[in-house]
């Protein structure tokens, strides 16, 4: 990996751990190993923006999350996020998500947060992945209620690369402000029932009860599933520059499997679910199953 993603990434993780601390370039240009001029220049040349203005987009995300999830007052959020003033931070958090903080925690609705995706993300995509080494896959059996999920549809993607290219991976910041059955966002590879026409089969949304009447954002779509059984697999934690492999040992497992051993067979009429690869939990797939 090029030493100039590593520096980038550094300052990455460097702002993630000191988010309510004050940070300047020279901070940033400490941890990176380069100089002030080169860490800002490499900074804006990966990601697209200067550090100011994702540490700015990062510090409104968080502050957000909390005033939805927390019972926490406005004054608080914005000084322990670093704002100089309650009117500097109520602009700055209607600039970024078209609405006030207050009517916000009052009455939140999808926003689209901004989601650090790593810059050495960008060059961990491999065409060969190195399966010499067998991970242990755990198969549990789960139930999934009837539900709804608000999903955006892409137009031919099959996986995540191709889904991000189509739409966009600020999709995924939209769908973690939204309240989700199981707790989070999921990808999904639909089976044709719930296609549109010229759209894709992989999407990204979030599960929701189906009776919930939350709103919908723009240019997403509702389908609604029945109740279904699932196996879910997990592979090890692992570390995000192995998470290629990590995905691919999971599907494998996956694939190989015979779930007649345990009274099953799939149910490809449900959607495949993909979970966040997150290394410390693993990577996660659910296939539906019904009994024989």
């Amino acid at each position: 990996m090029k030493e100039q993603t590593l520096a980038v990434q550094r300052m990455q993780d460097y702002i993630e751990t000191h988010l309510e601390t004050e940070i300047t370039l020279s901070d940033l240009a400490r941890v990176s190993l380069f100089s002030p001029w080169h860490s800002y220049r490499l900074f804006r040349a990966c990601l697209g923006m200067t550090p100011a203005e994702y540490v700015r987009r990062l510090r409104l995300s968080r502050s957000a999350v909390r005033l939805k999830q927390e019972n926490c007052r406005i004054i608080d959020v914005a000084f322990e996020l670093g704002f100089g003033s309650v009117d500097g931070y109520t602009r700055a958090f209607h600039r970024e998500f078209g609405c006030n903080p207050s009517t916000y925690a009052r009455h939140p609705v999808p926003i689209p947060l901004f989601i650090p995706y790593g810059a050495k993300f960008r060059e961990l995509r491999k065409d060969e992945i190195d399966m010499k080494q067998v991970q242990s896959v755990f198969v549990q059996v789960i139930h999934k209620p009837e539900r709804k999920v608000i999903i955006k549809r892409g137009k031919t993607a099959e996986d995540y690369f191709a889904y991000c290219e189509e739409v966009g991976c600020d999709v995924w910041g939209m769908l973690m402000s939204m309240t989700s059955l199981c707790g989070e966002p999921v990808c999904l590879w639909l089976p044709e029932p719930y296609r549109t026409p010229e759209t894709s089969v992989y999407v990204q949304g979030v599960e929701v009860a189906a009776e919930d009447s939350a709103p919908v954002p723009e240019g997403f779509d509702v389908i609604q599933l029945p109740a279904a059984e699932y196996l879910a697999f997990q592979g090890e934690p692992f570390l995000e520059e192995d998470y290629a492999e990590a995905i691919l040992a999971v599907q494998h497992a996956m694939d190989r499997y015979d779930p007649t051993v345990i009274g099953y067979v799939w149910d490809d009429a449900s959607p495949r679910i993909q979970m966040e690869p997150r290394g410390e939990r693993g990577y996660m797939e659910l296939r539906a199953v019904k009994r024989k």
